[in-house]
């Protein structure tokens, strides 16, 4: 069966233009957002006790973070790849790239707008374009439920660590081979490339925390606990439409979550600091994105 491919639905010249511009127009919104937060945040933090190495660390985590959203960009591929949308990895990319810095803008939706416009624009059909959104949606949302079952040991005193991991680990199992099973293998890879963005996120979280709070806060076992109530709050974000970026809801959980666990002055520290790394990180991923040179070639299956 052949799938449709870049360039295969043809466009009015004008409907293109007006395309391409809102899909600018998004972008210099979304770099405007995002630098408004970093200097937002920025200032809340005081920075006076920061040593080099830890300015060093915090510079890493934000480059780790914004690689990590290639993940995204993979699953997104995969996704078209399902919908029978055929076109190649640097364009699905690059279109990734420069419209994902758009969920900063507020109403959290702007990054899916643009990446259909983006796609109508390169000759791609509308409603394959808008399922692969409503999956995309539905996936990561699935996904991280799943993750916050790491965090049940918070709540549930009676569920243990291991108890977690190995509803997690079962959950995680099932959710892949019942898409396998079901024929929609694309779909399976685009949620294993999710789960290891999550995880990532999390991972980069809870270094900074551990940098923020003394060092005997934080145990090496607990770290799957963090991991899901980071989740968990990045999950609250990104199910709440009003919030760019989840900017305000995601803390908020964290702090519930975690208040109990870690001296609270500690805790928005590590809070304002993990936001300022994942809007940099964001940032940085769109300028790579920027650098990336689209191609156009047709592919069939």
């Amino acid at each position: 069966m052949q799938g449709q491919s870049l360039t295969n639905v043809k466009r009015p010249l004008c409907l293109q233009r007006w395309l391409h511009a809102a899909t600018a127009l998004l972008a210099l919104s979304g770099v405007a957002f995002v630098a408004l937060k970093i200097k937002e945040h920025a200032g809340q933090i005081d920075i006076s006790g920061f040593s080099a190495d830890t300015w060093s660390l915090l510079i890493v985590l934000a480059l780790v973070y914004g690689g990590a959203n290639v993940l995204l960009a993979r699953a997104w591929w995969n996704l078209l790849k399902q919908h029978k949308l055929q076109v190649p990895w640097q364009w699905a990319l690059k279109t990734y790239g420069v419209s994902q810095i758009n969920k900063y803008i507020p109403g959290n939706i702007f990054h899916l707008a643009g990446r259909q416009a983006i796609g109508m624009a390169a000759g791609l059909g509308a409603q394959p374009l808008a399922r692969c959104s409503l999956w995309e949606l539905m996936l990561i949302a699935a996904i991280g439920g799943v993750f916050g079952i790491l965090a049940a040991p918070l709540q549930w005193h009676q569920v243990s660590l291991g108890m977690a991991i190995g509803l997690w680990a079962l959950a995680m199992t099932v959710s892949i081979a019942l898409l396998r099973n079901l024929g929609a293998h694309s779909l399976s890879r685009a949620l294993g490339w999710q789960a290891g963005f999550l995880w990532i996120s999390s991972v980069v979280f809870m270094v900074v925390l551990k940098l923020m709070a003394p060092a005997d806060a934080l145990q090496s076992p607990e770290w799957p606990i963090l991991w899901g109530a980071y989740i968990l709050a990045w999950l609250a974000g990104l199910l709440s439409p009003g919030a760019p970026a989840g900017v305000g809801v995601r803390e908020a959980v964290l702090l519930l979550l975690l208040s109990g666990h870690f001296a609270q002055a500690d805790l928005l520290l590590a809070v304002v600091v993990g936001r300022v790394i994942t809007a940099s990180g964001d940032l940085l991923f769109y300028l790579y994105a920027l650098t990336l040179r689209a191609q156009h070639a047709v592919i069939n299956d």
